[in-house]
């Protein structure tokens, strides 16, 4: 087992020796007896399983373009809302940004 940050991971093997040991809490014997029915049901029902089509007239062709280290002065109080928001703030705050320059591009 590996831990990084809040992430466990385990190896297949791991997992099949938690499972010997009873020390998952799947029910095994309901899922062994879920029909195809009832499993699709349980899929449609799943309010994180996307059901259409994803929206691709945003997509943009290509790769990303270089990024630069840089030292920015921040308002506290925004960078402190970014870092709340969790991991991957730094690229958030970008993302902000890049939406801004293509909103005055097209300007």
């Amino acid at each position: 087992m590996r831990r990084k940050g809040d992430l466990v991971r385990y190896t297949a093997e791991e997992i099949d020796e938690m499972i010997r040991r009873g020390e998952d809490k799947t029910d095994w014997a309901k899922v062994e007896a879920m029909t195809e029915e009832e499993l699709e049901a349980s899929i449609a029902a799943d309010p994180d399983d996307v059901h259409e089509e994803p929206d691709w007239t945003k997509a943009i062709k290509g790769l990303p373009p270089l990024k630069r280290h840089i030292n920015i002065r921040v308002d506290a109080d925004v960078l402190d809302w970014f870092k709340a928001t969790g991991r991957g703030y730094q690229t958030r705050i970008n993302n902000v940004l890049r939406a801004y320059v293509e909103s005055r591009k097209r300007a």
